[in-house]
C-alpha cells in the first residue's frame, strides 16, 4: 500500500468516526439547500398564494430532466474519479473531473435556450391551466438561467468533497442558502415581488455559491486540476452509464410527479395540487438527509472499492443504514404526530381546503417516509461498487415502473384520493428488490470478480 493511501482516512480510519465526519458535512449542506427551499415555499404559500405554490409545483417534472442530467455526471463522475484516487493516478481522476464540468456546462446552456424559446408551451405541456401560465412565467424564465449556474456549481460540489475539502463545499451552500432566505424576505415580503421575487433570490444566492466553490481552485493542495483539454472524451459515457440509476431515479420521480399534478388536477382542482405542494416538501426534505448520507457513503465506497478492501465497504454500508433508519423513524414520527403544524407552515389559514386535503394525503403516503431512505442507500452502494444496471432496476422500481403502474391501476380502482397509497406500496416493494441485490452483489463478491 502507498504511502499516500496509509495517510488516508477513507481506507484505514475508524469506520463510525470516518463516516461521520464525511456524512455531517454533506447532511449540513443538503440541509442548507433544504432550508432555502422550504423557506422559499413558506413564503410563496404564506405571501403570494397557494395557487403560486401550486404553479411551482407544476415545474418540478421539468426540472428534474436537466437535474437528472447533473447528478449522472456528478456521482457518475465522482464514483469513477474516486476509484482512481484509491488507486493514487490523479491524473485520470482530474480529467474525469474537467470532463464532466465542462459537459454539464455545455447541457445547461442548451437546456436554457430551449426553454425560453419554448417556455409557454412546456407550461402548458406540464398541465397548468392559462391562469397559472401567466402566473409562473416570469419565475420559470429568471429560474431556467439558474439552472446553467446550479448544475455546473452541483457538479463542482460533488469533485470538490472527493478531494476532502467538504468544508468549503459545505460553506458554499450554507452561504448561498442563507443568502437565499434573506433576499426572499427583503423581495417577496419587503418589495412584495411575488414569485419574480423568489427567483431573483436564487439567482443571487446561486451566484454567490458558485463564487464560493470556485475557490478551490486557489487550493494549491488539490489533488483535481481543470484540464481544459481532457482528452478521450468517450469516458464521459463510461461516466454516464455508471450514473444511470441517479439519472432514472431522478428522471423517473419527476414523471411521477407529473403524473400526479394531472391527477391531482383531474380529481381535485388546483387545491389539490396546492395540498400535494406539502407533501412534496416534505419528500424533498427526507431525500436531501439521505442523499447527504449517500454522498458520504459512495465516496467511502468507490475509494476502498479502488483499494480493494470489501470489509471496510460493508461496515460502511451497515453504518448508512443505521443511520437511515434512525432518521426515518424520526420523520414519520413528527408526521404523525404534528401533521397540522406542518401544514400551516406552507399554507394560509384563508387556503381551509388545501390544508384539509393535505392532512389526508399525509395519512395516506406516511410509510413512505419509513423505507424510501433505505432504497436510496442501497442505490448508492451498487453505483458506487459500480453495478450500475442493478442501481438502475432499483431506481426504476421506486422511481418509475411501480409508482407510475400502481397510480393507473389504483386511480381507476379506488375512489377520490386513495390512489396515493401507490407511492408508499411502490417503496416497500422496491426494499424487498433491493436487499436481495444487495445480498446478490455483496462487497466479497463483487471485489473478487473485478480484481
Amino acid at each position: 500500500m502507498q504511502a499516500s493511501q496509509i495517510d488516508n482516512d477513507v481506507l484505514n480510519g475508524p469506520i463510525i468516526s470516518t463516516f461521520l465526519r464525511y456524512a455531517i458535512p454533506s447532511i449540513l449542506g443538503l440541509l442548507a439547500i433544504t432550508t432555502a427551499s422550504i423557506v422559499d415555499g413558506i413564503f410563496i404559500g404564506q405571501f403570494v398564494s397557494s395557487e403560486g405554490l401550486a404553479a411551482i409545483t407544476l415545474l418540478i417534472p421539468f426540472f428534474t430532466l436537466v437535474f437528472a442530467i447533473a447528478l449522472m455526471l456528478s456521482i457518475g463522475g465522482a464514483v469513477r474519479a474516486g476509484s482512481y484516487l484509491g488507486q493514487n493516478k490523479t491524473q485520470a481522476a482530474s480529467a474525469v473531473f474537467s470532463k464532466c464540468l465542462i459537459s454539464i456546462f455545455i447541457v445547461g446552456l442548451l437546456f436554457m435556450g430551449i426553454s425560453l424559446m419554448l417556455d409557454q408551451q412546456i407550461l402548458a405541456l406540464l398541465g397548468a391551466p392559462d391562469e397559472l401560465i401567466t402566473l409562473v412565467l416570469p419565475y420559470f424564465r429568471i429560474i431556467c438561467v439558474v439552472l446553467v449556474i446550479q448544475i455546473t456549481s452541483m457538479v463542482l460540489y460533488y469533485f470538490i468533497r472527493l478531494d476532502n475539502c467538504q468544508k468549503l463545499g459545505t460553506a458554499a451552500l450554507i452561504a448561498g442558502a442563507l443568502i437565499n432566505i434573506g433576499l426572499d424576505a427583503l423581495f417577496i415580503i419587503g418589495l412584495e415581488m411575488g414569485l419574480s421575487g423568489a427567483a431573483w433570490a436564487t439567482l443571487i444566492a446561486q451566484i454567490v455559491q458558485m463564487l464560493i466553490l470556485a475557490t478551490y481552485f486557489l487550493n494549491k493542495q488539490r489533488r483535481l486540476k481543470l484540464i481544459l483539454r481532457p482528452g478521450n472524451w468517450s469516458e464521459v459515457g463510461k461516466v454516464a452509464y455508471n450514473g444511470l440509476s441517479e439519472f432514472v431515479n431522478e428522471l423517473s420521480g419527476g414523471m411521477v410527479i407529473l403524473l400526479l399534478n394531472w391527477l391531482l388536477i383531474i380529481y381535485q382542482g388546483v387545491s389539490g395540487l396546492a395540498a400535494f405542494a406539502v407533501i412534496n416538501y416534505l419528500i424533498f426534505i427526507s431525500l436531501m438527509i439521505y442523499y447527504g448520507i449517500a454522498d458520504a457513503l459512495h465516496l467511502l465506497i468507490s475509494q476502498n472499492h479502488g483499494a480493494r478492501q470489501a470489509r471496510r465497504i460493508r461496515d460502511f454500508v451497515t453504518t448508512a443504514l443505521g443511520m437511515v433508519f434512525v432518521i426515518s423513524m424520526i420523520l414519520v414520527s413528527i408526521l404523525l404526530l404534528y401533521p397540522q403544524w406542518l401544514i400551516q407552515l406552507f399554507l394560509q389559514d384563508d387556503a381551509l381546503e388545501s390544508q384539509l386535503l393535505s392532512a389526508e394525503f399525509i395519512q395516506l403516503v406516511w410509510p413512505l417516509f419509513a423505507v424510501n431512505g433505505l432504497n436510496v442507500t442501497l442505490s448508492v452502494y451498487l453505483t458506487a461498487m459500480q453495478k450500475p444496471l442493478p442501481s438502475m432496476f432499483v431506481a426504476l422500481s421506486r422511481g418509475l415502473i411501480l409508482p407510475v403502474s400502481l397510480l393507473f391501476l389504483l386511480s381507476a380502482w379506488l375512489p377520490d384520493k386513495q390512489f396515493l397509497i401507490a407511492l408508499p406500496l411502490a417503496e416497500g416493494l422496491t426494499f424487498i428488490l433491493a436487499l436481495f441485490l444487495y445480498w446478490h452483489f455483496s462487497p466479497s463478491r463483487i471485489i473478487k470478480q473485478n480484481f
